[in-house]
């Protein structure tokens, strides 16, 4: 079992919001532009995401966030920014090679987290042996957090227990005689998947939801009809886990196919990228997501608006990761002008003790560089007509909507 923080109440986490915290910096309009400054040390950042492999439907969003992000840093830091990017080919020991040409060539501040636990932990530990500040998004396991006594990673980023919250949040919109009670776990075979699984099995317990079915799977399934006949056999009304998105869309056809059907469905990491709906189409909708859409505020329309003029898209969504790149570099951008300083030891430094202000909200982190929490506001998505959207919590965002329920395709 994971060893579990102080548990935080749905109502306690919706109250603390971004209440009571001071930001290093605020948010101004995203005014695109080349770099360059009068600082005598220049930022060099490093970084490798899976532009090619079983991740690279996330590897375009994730860059072009981190872009962004760059293109900001350069117009509110004082100093020049080089900023590194490799392919990891979505394999870790091909992403620690990758990290190692560029330190070994270069004089590297701050390291970059590319995608997924299996990914992220891999850029952790290869800066934390260089002693490198590293910055990952993505990664809401938190037991390495705990266990590792890590000194240089931060996720700026929602971990397993705000998703949880989110996802209590997200039930307790549907009215009380139509809400499910009976829950099942797919749970993957990693250490993440358990610890999902035992922060939903333990939150819900409590809210008095009846864990019905927990079963494991092995990452890279292919064949979901033994879970799929489990569930049915135990009447799950709703489905929770947390596959990757080649596991999520195999599970979603299998169950479409199938007799039995949940009333809610939930695929956290699965169903982030947009390959979800140009693989299901039709079949993708009722499909939840946490983190989901950027909350409102925070200065997410800005970035929305800078996004689809950019890369000259209109008529559709930004991505949800191209948002929680963003955030990072906002988060980079603060520590290092707190610290006035690109010394790693600094930045690090900056990292532990400030208050940072980013699309995803006002937050600081933990001494283990766990977010505080409560202080991030974890939303829920969920697709409908080809798009991402919030159902929890809604605001008034022009991209928030009702909760569809039940699932029926």
């Amino acid at each position: 079992m994971v060893d579990m923080p102080p548990r935080v109440s749905r109502r306690s986490y919706l109250k603390r919001g971004t209440a009571g915290v001071v930001a290093v910096s605020g948010l101004s309009g995203c005014t695109l532009g080349g770099g360059g400054g009068s600082g005598t040390e220049t930022l060099t950042i490093a970084a490798a995401i899976p532009e090619t492999g079983s991740y690279s439907s996330l590897g375009g969003d994730l860059k072009r966030g981190y872009e962004l992000g760059v293109e900001r840093m350069r117009e509110e830091l004082d100093r020049d920014v080089e900023y590194i990017l490799r392919d990891d080919e979505s394999d870790a020991q091909t992403l620690r090679e990758q990290l190692q040409s560029v330190v070994s060539n270069n004089d590297v501040n701050v390291v970059w987290g590319s995608f997924s636990s299996l990914l992220v932990t891999a850029g952790s530990a290869f800066s934390e042996n260089e002693g490198l500040p590293f910055l990952g998004v993505t990664f809401a396991y938190e037991a390495p957090h705990r266990n590792d006594n890590y000194e240089w990673t931060f996720a700026p980023f929602p971990k397993s227990r705000d998703i949880v919250a989110s996802t209590v949040g997200m039930l307790d919109l549907i009215p009380e005689a139509e809400r499910p009670t009976d829950v099942g776990i797919w749970e993957p075979n990693s250490g993440w998947g358990e610890e999902m699984a035992d922060y939903w099995e333990e939150y819900l317990t409590d809210e008095g939801y009846e864990v019905v079915l927990r079963e494991i799977f092995e990452i890279g399934s292919t064949d979901f009809s033994t879970l799929i006949s489990q569930s049915e056999s135990a009447d799950v009304e709703a489905l929770l886990s947390c596959p990757t998105p080649p596991g999520g869309i195999t599970a979603v056809n299998q169950i479409e196919s199938s007799a039995w059907t949940p009333d809610v469905l939930k695929f956290v990491r699965a169903a982030d990228p947009t390959q979800w709906w140009s693989a299901l189409g039709e079949t993708g909708a009722y499909a939840m997501m946490s983190p989901g859409p950027l909350p409102p505020g925070h200065g997410g329309q800005e970035l929305r608006e800078t996004y689809r003029n950019r890369y000259e898209i209109e008529g559709e969504f930004m991505p949800i990761v191209v948002g929680s790149a963003y955030n990072l570099a906002q988060v980079t951008t603060q520590a290092v002008s707190a610290a006035g300083s690109v010394t790693p030891a600094d930045v690090r430094d900056s990292l532990r003790t400030a208050t940072f202000d980013t699309v995803l909200g006002d937050f600081g982190f933990e001494e283990n560089g766990i977010p505080k929490a409560g202080q991030i506001t974890t939303t829920t998505g969920q697709w409908w007509d080809g798009n991402q959207m919030v159902v929890y919590p809604r605001g008034d965002s022009g991209r928030a909507m009702e909760l569809k329920h039940p699932v029926d395709w």
